[in-house]
Formats: structure tokens, sequence, C-alpha cells
């Protein structure tokens, strides 16, 4: 999804575009040379890519050199990011954001509770780990993720599957959403036509974003392995180039789970 094509909802062009700072690219350079993922992942040096503005730690200001694990609430203030590494993970908070992170060791998220505001996230291959909103559970394996609340909507919670397998769950129902390129949703806080999880379109995230936290534990997104991209409306598909004599188009994701992409019955903006 190029710049041009940002969905926005709540936030401003430049929040969206955190991954061109020069002083997050240098930070990240920086982070790099000091041994980067390698280092951090063996508990040997920092796991803090670059924390900017005012970002807390258990409620006190996060120190130059701190590191961030599980057990750890983090927060951060209007204007405030911080982007880290746990283990085989990266994660790049918000501003506005109140999250915390549970596990039993220093370098493995088990949960990420988000209370408020908004993380992208890549995550390692491994055992199934999950991500808790207000009004979902998202179970998560190796993949990419969205997720925000909204607390001026009675904290409805967003979720977009950037990549991977994900088992969604809401107010009792629940989807399987597998997909090469965003496939997102609406967790609602009460039922829409009878559904409390709904179809949505990607918002408030880039392809350039889940490519630079993939970057930092030395991985890469789905689309990058597959040479490809899709339109980023939320369907989880991606576009495939022209057979020759033919019109091109897109095609399911592989592995996609079409059951979980109904037609919406709210317009386009879901």
């Amino acid at each position: 999804m190029t710049n041009s094509q940002h969905q926005l909802q709540g936030r401003t062009e430049d929040e969206i575009v955190w991954y061109q700072r020069r002083s997050l690219l240098q930070a990240a350079a920086a982070w790099t040379a000091a041994g980067g993922f390698t280092a951090a992942h063996a508990q040997q040096g920092r796991n803090v890519v670059e924390a900017r503005g005012d970002v807390r730690r258990n409620g006190q200001a996060l120190a130059a050199g701190e590191a961030i694990a599980p057990g750890d609430r983090i927060e951060t203030g209007p204007g405030s990011t911080v982007v880290f590494t746990v283990g085989k993970d990266a994660f790049m908070v918000r501003q506005n954001t109140r999250m915390s992170l549970e596990g039993d060791t220093p370098t493995a998220v088990k949960v990420l509770r988000l209370l408020t505001g908004a993380v992208a996230s890549v995550w390692g291959r491994g055992s199934e780990r999950q991500v808790v909103m207000p009004t979902a559970t998202a179970g998560i394996r190796g993949t990419g993720v969205y997720a925000e609340v909204f607390p001026e909507q009675d904290f409805r919670s967003y979720f977009c599957n950037c990549y991977g397998t994900v088992d969604i769950a809401a107010g009792g129902e629940s989807v399987v959403s597998q997909a090469s390129y965003h496939q997102a949703f609406w967790a609602e806080v009460a039922p829409r036509s009878g559904r409390m999880l709904t179809p949505a379109g990607a918002i408030n995230h880039t392809d350039e974003e889940l490519e630079f936290l993939a970057k930092l534990v030395d991985q890469r997104t789905a689309w990058q392995i597959a040479g490809r991209k899709g339109s980023k409306d939320g369907s989880g598909q991606i576009t495939y180039p022209a057979a020759p004599g033919g019109s091109g188009g897109s095609a399911p994701a592989s592995g996609s789970t079409s059951r979980a992409r109904p037609p919406s019955p709210y317009g386009s903006d879901y």
C-alpha cells in the first residue's frame, strides 16, 4: 500500500509514516551496529530500538539503556512512540497507548494486553501467543498484526492479520483468519446485524511498518517472500501479475479463509 492510499481513522498522516523519520532510521542503524537482534535475543544488549517522547515503563519514565520485558506495563503520551524487540518478536507502540506484556521468561511474550491506543507487531514462529483487547482476543503464531482500541467508540477494537494464521474471538464468535496480505476485523462492543466480528478495511498501518519490524528480528513479511503485494482492502488477498494475454487481477492469498471475509453489510468502510 502506498502512502497516498492510507486509510486514516483518528490518526494523522505523520503518525502513520513514523518509519520514515530520520531519528528512527538513525536509531535503528545504531541498534543494529551494537548487535541488534542477535545481541538483544541473547540478552547481551538493549532491546529498545527507539523511545520518543513520554514513554513510561511500570509508571516510570523509560531510562536510556533500559530493557522492556514480559511483566512490564508500557504507556506512551501524546506524540510519543517506542519501538522494541523481545526475543523473536518486534513491537511499535504508538502515541496515547496503554498496554502490558506477560510471559514466563525475559525473551518470550505470551500475552500482549492492549487497553487503549495502537501497536504494530511481528511475531516469530513458536507456540501460540495472544493479543487481548477490550472486545476481542487473538491467538497468534508466527505472524504480523496490527491492533488498535478506540476509546471514543466505547473501546471498540480493531485487528488486522497482516499475514499468517490468527484465531480471533469476540463475544462468543470466533473465526480462523489465514492471510498473506492484510485481513481485518472490527470486534464490536454490541452486535451489529447480529454479529460481534465484522469485516474491516486495512486502516492506520502500512506495509512498510511491518517490513521495518520484520527486519529488526531478521524476518521478512509474506508479501516480501512472495514478491507481490495486494490491494490492502482488508480482504487478505494478494494481487498476481497478469498472465500472458490476460488482464491480471486478484486471487485469494495462499491458504486464505474465504469464510472469514463475507461481504460487509455496512458499506465500503468496513
